[in-house]
């Protein structure tokens, strides 16, 4: 696992790459904001019900939640499942709102 900050993966974003994102809230949290990751919650990363990824195990995953917590623990849970690239955003959704979003 390693990290990348809001401002790295803003500016990824801003440059049109295809990113693999994986958010791993839950579907209320998902539902009053998100930056369009695929909504996999960290009770599924656990229990290993992460079909939907598995083709991805060689990709760049950048794992986010709402403060890198989960993140961090669901990064930690995939590396062990074999997937080799993975990346905890820094902060999560709190650190990307506070400086992305309109006041």
């Amino acid at each position: 696992m390693q990290n990348i900050t809001a401002e790295e993966l803003k500016a990824r974003i801003d440059a049109g790459e295809k990113i693999n994102l994986i958010d791993v809230r839950e579907p209320h949290e998902f539902a009053e904001f998100n930056i369009n990751g695929t909504l996999i919650p960290l009770g599924k990363v656990q229990t290993m019900q992460i079909d939907e990824i598995e083709d991805l195990k060689e990709e760049e995953l950048i794992i986010y939640c709402r403060s890198g917590n989960r993140s961090g623990q669901a990064c930690m849970f995939l590396d062990a499942m074999g997937f080799t690239n993975t990346k905890n955003l820094v902060g999560g959704m709190l650190e990307w709102q506070e400086k992305f979003t309109e006041k």
